[in-house]
């Protein structure tokens, strides 16, 4: 059976905002990657593969804004079907061109793939100028060897 959980920070933003079209919109950094789940299709929204790291451990994904953007929505999605596991993820922004960032959200939660296998976490946000954003996931903060994933990236 799967659960999913959500958890939302209203700032007053509409809901309605389109998301961004990110392909065309940045360059990305990976700690690492496994060729058949890029990050390309954690971009999508009809539910791709989805990225997932090369190797175990902590992953860093840095997008760099070819622009500065104003954003108002963060929408990240991950997904575990086979580990019970807990995975902790830190978002953080910068308007400096990644020289300094600030935390924007810490958050850890349990997979169990006979209970909640989806975690979605959507949030309402004021980012004036970002030129990056750093995404850093723990797949498993026990340090057993699980690989980090991302099923999907929204910004709007």
């Amino acid at each position: 059976m799967d659960t999913q959980t959500t958890h939302q920070k209203p700032t007053g933003i509409s809901s309605k905002t389109p998301w961004f079209d990110l392909k065309g919109l940045m360059q990305v950094q990976l700690t690492s990657e496994v060729a058949a789940y890029s990050l390309d299709s954690a971009f999508s929204s009809d539910g791709g593969n989805g990225w997932q790291a090369g190797h175990t451990g902590e992953q860093t994904i840095r997008f760099l804004f070819a622009k500065p953007l104003e954003i108002r929505r963060i929408r990240l999605v991950f997904e575990e079907t086979e580990k019970e596991r807990t995975q902790e993820f830190v978002l953080r922004w910068s308007s400096k061109s990644g020289k300094t960032y600030q935390e924007l959200i810490r958050q850890q939660y349990n997979f169990s793939p006979t209970g909640a296998t989806c975690e979605v976490e959507e949030y309402q946000v004021e980012l004036h100028d970002a030129t990056s954003l750093e995404l850093q996931i723990v797949p498993d903060v026990s340090g057993s060897a699980a690989l980090a994933s991302l099923k999907q990236i929204q910004l709007a």
